[in-house]
């Protein structure tokens, strides 16, 4: 059965309900759903324009239904470091090429959350080095400071060793620090909470250093990270690039910051 997308869109636009759009249509309650999801993603602005026909509009929000796809399109990633070391060039806008490539190539392109997960595979595993040019909110290190810190208890006149978190950006050298009484997994990922609202915002890459509350497996060709640190990078649309081990050089800034910012 046809979807008819433009009608859908359309209706739902109207205030219609799914049961109405679905009698009106044909179309099930899941697919009207599917449809109204895809066109928010896709950012489809109504009224759709007469030219705007139902197969179009259909190819648009599912490409990998189309019966003339040659499949997933692999990004050239070797284009992609070669494209990041620009002036202004993001991964995003990376990205939205290699997706217009894929619609004239009739290919179905992956996802935005894929195509950043498998650019950092591909720098880790085939380049000496992850190319960082300090270009403003692109790249933010984080990393526990070497020597920790002692908080005195005023009841008990008790000495309590603290932890510093460090946070710095690349391009400005701007710094955010937080002593914590601990290093755990729920530190680490509050620490860069709060590093974010400090910053008002979010760079597009963050460098890690390889601890193991932030990465569970580094070998020559292979970085597992930790399942929530990796959710929280989804949820920030940034990318995790963890600091080559035993390279200090991989985080220079953050290893010799001295004039940091409290929260």
């Amino acid at each position: 059965m046809a979807i008819h997308c433009c009608s859908i869109l359309e209706l739902h636009d109207q205030g219609k309900s799914q049961r109405d759009i679905a009698a009106i249509t044909g179309n099930s309650r899941d697919k009207i759903r599917e449809v109204i999801k895809r066109a928010k993603s896709h950012e489809v602005r109504l009224p759709i324009e007469p030219e705007v026909t139902d197969e179009y509009l259909g190819h648009l929000l599912f490409p990998e239904q189309k019966p003339e796809s040659k499949g997933r399109q692999l990004p050239d990633y070797d284009y992609v470091h070669k494209e990041l070391a620009k002036p202004n060039v993001t991964l995003s806008l990376l990205y939205y090429e290699y997706e217009q490539q894929c619609r004239q190539n009739d290919a179905v392109p992956y996802s935005y959350r894929t195509f950043c997960r498998s650019y950092t595979e591909f720098a880790q595993q085939f380049k000496a080095t992850m190319r960082i040019r300090r270009k403003p909110g692109e790249l933010m290190e984080v990393d526990w400071a070497g020597s920790t810190l002692h908080l005195q208890d005023r009841d008990t006149g008790e000495a309590v060793t603290a932890y510093l978190f460090l946070a710095v950006l690349l391009s400005s050298q701007y710094s955010y620090c937080e002593a914590t009484l601990s290093m755990t997994m729920a530190d680490w990922l509050q620490c860069h909470v709060h590093a974010y609202n400090y910053f008002e915002g979010v760079t597009e890459v963050l460098v890690s250093d390889n601890l193991k509350v932030g990465v569970t497996k580094h070998k020559k060709h292979q970085v597992v990270l930790n399942p929530m640190y990796r959710d929280l990078a989804e949820y920030y649309g940034t990318v995790v690039m963890p600091a080559h081990i035993r390279t200090p050089k991989g985080k220079p800034t953050v290893e010799g910051v001295n004039g940091t910012r409290k929260m």
